[in-house]
């Protein structure tokens, strides 16, 4: 399984808020959040990690310059628009064949997350699965569409819907098929990673949503010890 991080955001709201550091080195119980997922994905049969990072984030380049993992390191050093424009850019450097890609604020159970990446391993049904959570704490969630009890995915909406349970948990597992759609999302001028994902379902792909009872995002100040007692349960 190869692994994709998108880190590339500044933190502004972290910063503005008295946090010193860049997010990505912001510690949970002691570990940077980026180290935390790392670590996680190497004990998740890890092949291969590509990170991207901003231009402006030296600190965090240099700390992954420090580290010494048992599996290739690709890290991708470019300010983009958008986080799909950061996956476009991670696209270029990561293996082909199944992978999964998450932005570095995403806060899960490890034990959850293993599960996870199981039943992706396992599937050879869909093209893609998705991480969705019933919990919803985001400012900007993007509610994902199911027919139950099969939890194909019919659609990605920005608003509540009549009967909405689901919103995406900011956790991706897919394969290198879908790299020509963002390709063409790229050359359309279509920005913002949920819009990617509602090409993939015009397109036509096949995808599975799986359900974790909690994902959390570390956006404010205040969030970075939610986040710590939720790992710790």
């Amino acid at each position: 399984m190869n692994y994709g991080i998108i880190a590339a955001g500044e933190g502004s709201r972290l910063a503005q808020e008295g946090v010193a550091k860049p997010k990505p080195l912001v510690e949970l119980n002691g570990e940077p959040m980026v180290q935390r997922l790392i670590n996680i994905f190497c004990r998740c049969k890890a092949e291969s990690i590509s990170i991207i990072v901003n231009e402006h984030m030296t600190e965090v380049r240099e700390f992954l310059s420090t580290l010494q993992l048992p599996v290739p390191l690709n890290v991708v050093v470019k300010t983009t628009p958008s986080s799909m424009h950061s996956f476009w850019e991670l696209s270029k450097v990561m293996q082909k064949g199944k992978f999964c890609l998450t932005t570095v604020d995403t806060i899960f159970r490890e034990q959850d997350f293993a599960r996870y990446i199981d039943a992706f391993e396992a599937d050879t049904e869909h093209d893609g699965m998705w991480a969705v959570t019933p919990f919803i704490e985001d400012e900007k969630p993007l509610y994902v569409e199911v027919d139950e009890p099969s939890m194909h995915i019919k659609a990605f909406r920005d608003a509540a819907y009549d009967g909405a349970k689901y919103v995406s948990g900011g956790i991706y597992a897919i394969t290198d098929k879908a790299f020509p759609v963002l390709d063409k999302c790229i050359e359309q001028g279509i920005s913002r990673m949920r819009n990617f994902q509602r090409a993939l379902v015009d397109e036509g792909f096949n995808l599975q949503a799986y359900s974790i009872d909690k994902i959390i995002d570390v956006d404010h100040a205040s969030d970075i010890a939610v986040a710590q007692k939720f790992i710790n349960e």
